[in-house]
């Protein structure tokens, strides 16, 4: 295929941008992140365009603008209604069906399970995937229950014996005899297999890898988390916290966290285990590398953990996002100005001299990667089921855009650029004008973001 470049995209999973040293993180070590981004161009105010998991996936599959998005409620066998959560529309063209069709061997290894549930379709254009199974509440084992310790792993004031996600975790957990079993160090292992079979013979190749560690149950082998453990706790560990902070005592929260410091730290170094494989291998000398997480996490900001379609704030939308080219061309940039995940797609295209589907509605960031410049948009928004978030340089601002239980914040961005002092309250005038704005926004949307699902059309 003559010079012709090739192509790893790793997404992550609930990977907060600030948990990284190269984005200024210090709670967890991260040498080979950092090191990818010493080769990368390195954007410094990425956002995720739509949330959680599978709204987030069809804007970096398809390029594509998602949110708002619609409700349909057969989407999920297993439970979720969150609206977008569903497979790809008919529709929709994807980076992989759009480099299968320029002569790229394509391959998806991923452990998110969300994306392999009955009727979801997010392996469309792979020519091999691989499934990692038994990660979360991925029910691969059922069984022996009698060999469970739930005590070990969860405080009773707040998880009752009973509860499925941590029965439907620790199922799969108690069969885990090494860290080699860890579903991530099993998907990298893979993907490294993969590489070997096909990087000599098969290019240009597109392998796209999908860690949904550093997602809960935060649960990183003991050499991982004992780094960060705080002096004197002896307590459960505590993998499935509530998304209350103040149920916890400050010793128990800062357990928690170092649970999470722990698993990007195990995350980091199967990733530079899986990158040095490719380097021996030679894959990695004609090759675009770009790293991207779907959102991030709260680990006790405003009291809350975890994610909520609410807290729509820097926390859980801002995210790491790195492009390394082959030829060093942008290794040190850093770039500054949004971007948002439906611009991953095309950059790629742009970057590899393939063909942008017309259906696509995120830009191209090679221009300003080429030229050293930064992006000039003045706002984005994102989106998670009714609410919405408009972030300005000097404002976010966070809304219901659905009728229903009214929730507002506002945030003053150059006093406060932690986004913890709502000041809804002392500016009205704002209020109302990034309400309208939102409203506007999702009511022009519905011509973009609607589609056929599985022939059936909303």
């Amino acid at each position: 295929m003559g010079d012709r470049l090739n192509l790893i995209v790793i997404v992550v999973d609930t990977l907060r941008a600030d948990a990284l040293g190269c984005y200024g993180g210090t709670r967890s070590r991260t040498p080979n992140f950092d090191a990818l981004a010493r080769r990368s161009a390195l954007f410094l105010d990425a956002y995720a365009e739509a949330l959680p998991t599978l709204p987030a996936r069809r804007a970096l599959y398809t390029g594509r603008r998602v949110f708002p998005s619609v409700l349909y409620e057969e989407g999920d066998s297993l439970g979720a209604v969150w609206r977008g959560w569903h497979g790809l529309y008919d529709e929709d063209v994807t980076l992989a069906e759009t480099l299968r069709d320029a002569e790229y061997t394509t391959a998806l290894v991923s452990d998110v399970h969300h994306q392999f549930k009955p009727v979801m379709n997010f392996h469309r254009g792979f020519m091999s995937w691989r499934w990692i199974r038994g990660i979360e509440t991925d029910t691969f084992q059922t069984g022996p229950r009698s060999q469970i310790y739930l005590d070990g792993y969860a405080a009773e004031r707040y998880v009752a014996a009973d509860d499925y996600y941590a029965i439907a975790y620790l199922q799969n957990r108690c069969h885990w005899k090494s860290e080699e079993d860890w579903p991530t160090a099993r998907l990298f292992a893979e993907a490294s297999g993969w590489l070997e079979n096909n990087a000599g013979e098969n290019q240009p190749f597109y392998l796209h890898l999908e860690s949904f560690a550093p997602h809960e149950c935060w649960d990183p082998p003991d050499n991982y988390y004992a780094p960060y453990a705080p002096p004197g706790y002896g307590g459960p560990r505590l993998f499935s916290p509530p998304p209350d902070a103040s149920r916890l005592t400050p010793l128990e929260l800062e357990h928690v966290r170092a649970l999470y410091s722990g698993y990007v730290a195990f995350v980091d170094a199967m990733i530079g285990r899986f990158l040095a494989a490719a380097e021996r291998m030679g894959a990695l000398d004609r090759t675009v590398v770009a790293l991207v997480a779907d959102h991030g996490t709260f680990l006790g900001e405003r009291g809350e953990i975890g994610k909520g379609e609410g807290g729509l704030r820097r926390q859980l939308t801002q995210v790491p996002l790195l492009i390394a080219h082959p030829g060093k061309r942008w290794a040190g940039r850093r770039v500054d100005g949004f971007v948002q995940h439906p611009d991953l797609m095309p950059t790629l295209l742009d970057t590899l001299g393939v063909r942008i589907p017309s259906r696509v509605t995120g830009e191209s960031l090679k221009p300003l990667l080429d030229a050293g410049e930064p992006s000039r948009r003045e706002r984005i928004v994102v989106g998670w089921n009714d609410h919405g978030a408009i972030r300005t340089r000097d404002w976010l601002y966070i809304g219901r855009w659905n009728p229903g239980e009214a929730y507002e914040e506002l945030y003053d961005l150059p006093r406060d650029p932690q986004e913890l002092d709502d000041v809804l309250l002392l500016n009205p005038a704002l209020r109302d004008r990034f309400r309208a704005e939102l409203k506007d926004y999702v009511a022009a949307g519905w011509a973009v973001t609607k589609g056929a699902y599985c022939g059936v059309r909303p």
